[in-house]
């Protein structure tokens, strides 16, 4: 006799290949694979979403190969899975854990209404490779220094990836939503048609992407990952954020490129670790979302009026600095912002501008397909100079400079701006056809004739407020 189905609660890991709670899962019994849309999924941003939504139809597609379905349902976590319990007779639920505080809440209390109600009820690995309560300094508190988190653990043994198991589908299936009926992409207006073209989701995209990567462009890695024009960082962010392949095999993919010996794939795997930093200072921090991590900033002068000249010209990429707007404008079209450009966008707004990093968060959670609320916020707080590990506060990037150094001959403000240019590139046209009508824009009006804000006038004012703020000495 066939026994009890076992659902396997799926959130952001959509994937059949290392998947410890799906391996879980299918050796208890027959999987119901069950995806909720709660109020987590609501209140994404709308490049998220639409990215969400896509990789569900991506993993949809993958599981009917194997003869399983993908179920949707909408409302609150635990109402669903109870229904879902009811309705299938199934015994166990399993899924992969998450660590911002608003998930943690829910599934805790999640875990001990089902456990209650005699459910098994089992929480697993799968969207960090350490764990954040695993990893402890000497004196058993966390870490909040990157050198030594990356020492801590880079010489630890991990767990081989797990192989895709053996998953027997259930005797009858739940009804489920149609997932074109939930619009996950209705927030993206017509940007939707413009990130599709940029986007390549699912679990089998990753793979190809990354063998890629390991195999042609992680020997020059180090070098050439700060230069926005080509195509030589890894892309494995997107992926990661939607559970479309799992860090445990990015830190495979580069430990073999490291026993191989390819020059970059050690700054590869840093960089893989620098996202699980962000996860362990969420976990020990969670305050880290939404305040300034480091004392002494609360008073500092930032501005948060989102109707500031400053803030509207950087939010449509017109700030008259060409490295600036050329980032933004790739992160309005292709959902997607190189590193290097994050980095100076950010420092732009919350200092030469001394708008809130806040600000500049909310934009990026709504613009980002790549959105990751740990990396988000530490790097947005990192670069402001309030956060845990930050550049000190008076290294102000200046936009200028940084592309006189890293796009020398304007090939990435050029792929982006289209003002100026007789025949611009179809990305340049493109963030025209993405924005709001009501911005009223287009590729041939001017391009801003002045900047917004005077580079030096922005550093010295920035300076000034960074002197003489409370808790100036605080490091």
């Amino acid at each position: 006799m066939m026994s009890k189905p076992v659902i396997l609660w799926l959130r952001r890991d959509l994937r059949l290949s290392d998947h410890p709670a799906l391996t879980a899962a299918a050796q208890a019994g027959p999987v119901i694979p069950l995806f909720i849309r709660d109020h987590t999924v609501d209140s994404l941003g709308a490049a998220a979403k639409w990215r969400l939504g896509e990789g569900l139809r991506v993993f949809a597609d993958a599981l009917e190969a194997r003869g399983l379905r993908l179920v949707l349902r909408r409302g609150r976590a635990l109402d669903v899975l109870n229904e879902v319990i009811e309705e299938t007779g199934a015994r166990e639920v399993h899924w992969s854990r998450a660590y911002d505080p608003e998930a943690i809440e829910r599934d805790t209390d999640v875990k001990s209404a089902l456990k209650d109600a005699g459910i098994t009820a089992q929480s697993h690995e799968g969207h960090l490779i350490f764990e954040p309560w695993t990893v402890e300094t000497k004196g058993g508190g966390p870490y909040k220094v990157y050198s030594p988190f990356w020492r801590a653990v880079k010489d630890r043994k991990v767990a081989s990836p797990l192989s895709v198991p053996e998953i027997t589908a259930p005797q009858a299936w739940p009804e489920t939503d149609l997932l074109e009926d939930w619009q996950m992409g209705a927030a993206m207006n017509r940007g939707a048609a413009i990130l599709a073209k940029h986007s390549n989701p699912g679990e089998a995209a990753a793979q190809a992407r990354l063998g890629a990567f390991t195999g042609q462009k992680i020997e020059r890695y180090k070098t050439d990952r700060d230069l926005p024009a080509e195509d030589a960082t890894s892309r494995m962010s997107e992926y990661l954020t939607y559970g479309e392949i799992s860090p445990r095999q990015l830190w495979a993919a580069g430990l073999r490129a490291v026993d191989a010996g390819k020059a970059g794939a050690e700054h590869f795997l840093k960089e893989v670790v620098w996202r699980e930093f962000a996860y362990h200072l969420l976990f020990h921090y969670p305050q880290i979302l939404t305040d300034n991590w480091r004392e002494g900033w609360d008073e500092f002068p930032w501005r948060e009026d989102e109707r500031l000249a400053e803030v509207q010209a950087w939010k449509q990429a017109r700030t008259g600095e060409p490295f600036v707007d050329a980032a933004l404008r790739e992160m309005y079209v292709t959902g997607y912002m190189h590193n290097r450009a994050r980095m100076i966008v950010a420092s732009y707004l919350t200092k030469h501008c001394m708008v809130h990093w806040r600000v500049g968060q909310a934009w990026f959670d709504d613009c980002l397909t790549d959105w990751d609320p740990a990396s988000n916020a530490m790097g947005w707080q990192w670069v402001a100079g309030s956060g845990p590990d930050a550049a000190p506060y008076f290294r102000i990037f200046n936009p200028a400079t940084q592309a006189e150094k890293f796009d020398p001959d304007r090939i990435y403000i050029r792929r982006w701006i289209a003002e100026g240019q007789p025949h611009p590139p179809d990305t340049a046209r493109d963030y025209f056809a993405a924005i709001p009508r009501r911005w009223n824009m287009g590729p041939d009006r001017n391009y801003p004739a002045e900047p917004v804000v005077d580079l030096k006038e922005g550093r010295e004012a920035a300076l000034e407020a960074y002197q003489n703020r409370s808790g100036a000495n605080d490091g």
